[in-house]
């Protein structure tokens, strides 16, 4: 009898390129990205929370701290109408999601 999980190594997400300090975690920081639906700056501040301690330490901080100024320098420059969009589609995200629990 073949074994169904035979190939489960093959899997993307089972694998790393370039290093193992995602593979700490029971969920690489990509599918709990991509599962919560969230946006590239807070992909990339997830992805450099969860890597700073295994990869490259302060380095991977201040990239942190450089996406959430360059997020805060986005909603300061906003327009009102640009604003009120992000938080329409916030909305629609946040249901969209709890349809999906």
């Amino acid at each position: 009898m073949t074994d169904v999980n035979m190939f489960d190594d093959d899997k993307p997400q089972n694998k790393q390129v370039g290093g193992s300090h995602y593979m700490y975690y029971d969920i690489q920081p990509y599918e709990f990205i991509s599962k919560n639906n969230l946006s590239f700056f807070q992909g990339c501040v997830i992805k450099y929370v969860c890597r700073y301690m295994h990869k490259n330490g302060v380095e991977d901080l201040d990239k942190i701290i450089h996406y959430c100024e360059l997020e805060k320098k986005k909603l300061q420059d906003a327009t009102p109408e640009q604003l009120e969009n992000w938080i329409d589609g916030y909305r629609k995200w946040k249901a969209e999601s709890e349809d999906n629990i």
